[in-house]
């Protein structure tokens, strides 16, 4: 989904102003970014672009791509992409938006988690064109001196700035003193590297200036820092994350893949597209227009989206299977494929027994707007008129598991596709 070609060099400041920016959710400073992009277009020296990522787990979701397709604009562009594995510095773990000390990885851990990044980062990015590092190369090489040296540029009211270690430090909750070291040592990247550009997300705005801070002590050009938005999961409330059950995989199969980006919002929609595609700005207002006049479905908009996702994962073989098992699915089972998403909160009072794990069906009735009462809804299933995924629904209760991650809910003629929105998560 790009009409891209394969390199997208040096094209006018503005071309390339379009495909970065899109998304983006801060850029600091934007003029010095448009500055090192006209001395690159005038030198024909591509900048140089980093992102980091700590292999703290084996595998990714679609949250964790969005700073990789954004790497992958700026590879189209023809600039140099730097794919950092926090090696290094996964042996601290990262505090940002943590409430406890994380537990420290083994090398070995480190290690194995590292492999399976780069066999998934190489879906979206050009393996020949991307400079993989690892923090370790010049990390474990400071002396004890040259580290108290990067730390005296710092005090301790600066990294009590972090607002996760302000809160932590109101709360009474523990800081351990290595986690201090983790901006210092991320910023220490940037200089390692120097690099022109340095991507995150909103969560690391702290960490990033620190690069800046180190560049400008070291004598170099300070980076620009652009940053994207947290990507919101299936309930479209909570960031995507499998700590809250609302994550899509990379690894997932390809029907499962498929089926979860069908269950999404409309208005979800729009930020996947954005986020995770190729798509200027412009097409994907156009899409939008095409919708509102009609020329375009919004479920075959979502359809064009679930098949792109697929394909980057697996294969367009895939994808086309995975769109016609969906499809077949809906139909053997009478289920309209354009109905209305409805988001309900499982931990609404009255709705789930959490003794049992199992869900009331006259209360699930009412909150997705299907029946106006619960004595209705309890006579409707009684009368054999309510249905879920295009089987009879006869009980008025049902498990959680039961009811599945995006289930469809009939009764009569109407029919809503429910989402979930997750409990409170404290990290």
């Amino acid at each position: 989904m790009s009409d891209l070609p394969a390199t997208h060099a040096f094209r006018p400041i503005e071309d390339q102003l379009d495909l970065i920016t899109k998304g983006a959710a801060e850029i600091l400073p934007l003029e010095a970014l448009k500055e090192r992009l006209a001395q690159s277009l005038a030198s024909g020296k591509p900048l140089r672009i980093k992102a980091g990522f700590d292999p703290t787990a084996p595998d990714l979701h679609l949250g964790h791509t969005v700073l990789i397709r954004k790497l992958r604009h700026f590879q189209l562009l023809g600039h140099t992409v730097i794919f950092l594995i926090g090696d290094g510095t996964a042996l601290i773990g990262d505090p940002t938006g943590r409430n406890v000390t994380r537990k420290p990885l083994t090398r070995e851990q480190i290690a194995a988690n590292a492999e399976t990044y780069k066999q998934q980062v190489f879906k979206i990015l050009d393996p020949e064109k991307t400079e993989v590092r690892y923090n370790s190369e010049w990390l474990d090489k400071l002396s004890y001196y040259d580290m108290v040296k990067l730390m005296a540029q710092f005090t301790v009211s600066q990294m009590l700035e972090r607002e996760d270690f302000t809160k932590r430090f109101h709360a009474e909750q523990p800081i351990a003193l290595h986690e201090l070291i983790y901006p210092i040592a991320q910023g220490y990247d940037s200089v390692a590297l120097e690099c022109d550009v340095e991507l995150g997300g909103t969560d690391q705005k702290f960490n990033l200036m620190r690069g800046r801070d180190l560049q400008k002590h070291f004598g170099q050009p300070q980076q620009s820092i652009l940053m994207v938005p947290i990507l919101e999961g299936l309930d479209g409330v909570q960031k995507m994350s499998k700590s809250y059950g609302n994550a899509i995989g990379i690894h997932e199969p390809a029907p499962e893949m498929y089926g979860k980006v069908m269950s999404i919002s409309d208005e979800l929609m729009w930020r996947f597209y954005t986020l995770l595609t190729d798509l200027s700005t412009s097409q994907i207002e156009n899409m939008e227009s095409e919708i509102a006049t009609g020329a375009l479905h919004p479920m075959q908009a979502k359809k064009n989206l679930a098949h792109f996702l697929v394909t980057t994962f697996h294969s367009f073989e895939e994808a086309d299977a995975a769109a016609e098992n969906w499809s077949k699915q809906f139909q053997q089972r009478g289920i309209a494929e354009d109905i209305p998403t409805v988001s309900v909160a499982l931990t609404t009072e009255g709705l789930s027994d959490p003794t049992t794990n199992e869900v009331r069906v006259p209360k699930l009735l009412v909150l997705s707007g299907l029946a106006t009462s619960a004595g209705e809804a309890t006579r409707k299933i009684t009368e054999n008129a309510v249905s879920l995924n295009g089987e009879k629904l006869t009980t008025r209760t049902i498990t959680r598991e039961a009811l599945g991650d995006a289930p469809v809910l009939r009764l009569g003629k109407r029919q809503v596709r429910l989402s979930f929105k997750p409990a409170e998560h404290t990290a």
